[in-house]
């Protein structure tokens, strides 16, 4: 892990609960992964190969995506986008994810 990423991580950690914002979170998740992904609790992903974010979050502990959220998820299907997002956008959207693995 590079230097910078290790700071982004540690500094992501370091935000008190309060400040991360599932709502906007979703928001985030409706408007960039909704087109392949299931973004909530019990639909199907529109495209077939795209794991709906409910098995995401609880096959994968959220709080470990943040890197690959910090440098770009380059993983996934074959038409999946790379995306890269502020150090607020992950915030919100572990924190989302960390909803959805509650329920």
């Amino acid at each position: 892990m590079s230097r910078t990423a290790l700071l982004l991580v540690l500094s992501l950690l370091a935000l008190p609960a309060e400040a991360r914002d599932a709502n906007k979170g979703q928001r985030l998740a409706k408007t960039l992964c909704s087109r392949c992904h299931a973004i909530g609790p019990v639909s199907s992903s529109p495209h077939p190969q795209a794991p709906p974010f409910r098995v995401i979050a609880r096959r994968y502990k959220p709080e470990n995506l943040e890197e690959a959220l910090a440098e770009g998820i380059v993983v996934g299907h074959r038409d999946m986008p790379e995306f890269e997002f502020t150090a607020g956008d992950i915030d919100d959207f572990i924190a989302y994810l960390n909803r959805l693995r509650r329920r």
